[in-house]
């Protein structure tokens, strides 16, 4: 149990979760050119929790001076598990992934694509040992990464399988990855300058510089209340521009995603105590999940 929580399996199922429902709910339905057979999808997956995971752990070994301070009993490094053999897992679960993403980006005739693994792995190193220290650029970087986790799967699935008569469906069923990328990028945004604030104190200890060290709390949580409305605004776009004939659709959007995203920024306004932004960012998370689960009604936007 102890491994499973040091690769944060929870985050890992999710991941595992949004990339079959890419699949089954969204591609499969309406049955899109696919590059990858099953197998190879199953791969993929693999290819991108074992990467995950990798630098989940990197992470908590970088992490073990602020987590002593910020979640005393969560700490897992040199406690439950030693640094050495965190380190060693970290070392095998990139090469297995790193080398999946080598045969695959082979398989499907991209060898160019290889290098995503790679500089995905690469940067989630550079973050834990350097970036997560700096105001925003960590944020960004690893809510960057949390986006290509979708679009990854255009990348090896949809591109590769791209002909001259299928060009505008495969673009089209892209651009629906793109807007999830980017949905799950600015959730992603908004949670870590959230979790920033609520690690403030460790991380000072630390010497970390992050936004609200580096700012102050009161500011940063003004920025992160500002961030927070882009969402709302995207969401609210999608459903005028998208979804006015579908009364299904538009009610999960306003009761499952678009309350939660109110409720949250209405929240970060009013936070004060360390326990305030913990429950902000379990909002959040929850949002991602059920902004994902919404893959499920495409075949009724799209019939």
């Amino acid at each position: 149990m102890h491994i499973l929580n040091l690769i944060r399996y929870k985050n890992l199922l999710l991941i595992v979760l949004v990339q079959l429902l890419i699949r089954f709910a969204l591609f499969e339905p309406f049955q899109i050119d696919m590059k990858l057979n099953l197998f190879g999808y199953s791969l993929l997956i693999l290819a991108t929790i074992c990467i995950a995971a990798a630098g989940n752990i990197i992470n908590d070994i970088y992490d073990i001076e602020t987590d002593l301070v910020n979640k005393p009993n969560k700490v897992i490094v040199d406690k439950s598990i030693s640094e050495k053999s965190a380190f060693n897992l970290y070392i095998v679960l990139n090469i297995i992934g790193v080398g999946l993403g080598f045969y695959l980006s082979h398989s499907v005739g991209k060898s160019a694509f290889f290098p995503i693994f790679v500089i995905i792995s690469a940067t989630l190193y550079v973050y834990a040992s350097y970036l997560k220290q700096t105001p925003l650029i960590g944020n960004v970087v690893i809510s960057f990464l949390v986006a290509l986790s979708i679009l990854i799967v255009g990348v090896f699935d949809l591109i590769p399988a791209i002909t001259e008569s299928n060009k505008t469906t495969q673009i089209t069923f892209f651009k629906i990855l793109v807007d999830y990328a980017v949905f799950a990028f600015i959730i992603n945004l908004v949670r870590e300058m959230i979790k920033d604030i609520e690690d403030i104190d460790g991380d000072y200890n630390a010497q970390m510089n992050t936004l609200p060290i580096a700012i102050g709390r009161e500011r940063a949580k003004y920025i992160a209340f500002v961030v927070s409305l882009f969402p709302i605004a995207a969401v609210v776009y999608f459903i005028v521009t998208y979804l006015y004939m579908q009364q299904l659709a538009i009610g999960y959007f306003l009761v499952f995603i678009l309350a939660p995203l109110l409720y949250g920024t209405i929240k970060i306004y009013s936070a004060t105590t360390k326990s305030n932004f913990n429950h902000i960012s379990t909002v959040y998370k929850i949002v991602m999940l059920l902004g994902m689960l919404s893959l499920l009604l495409y075949p009724f936007i799209l019939k």
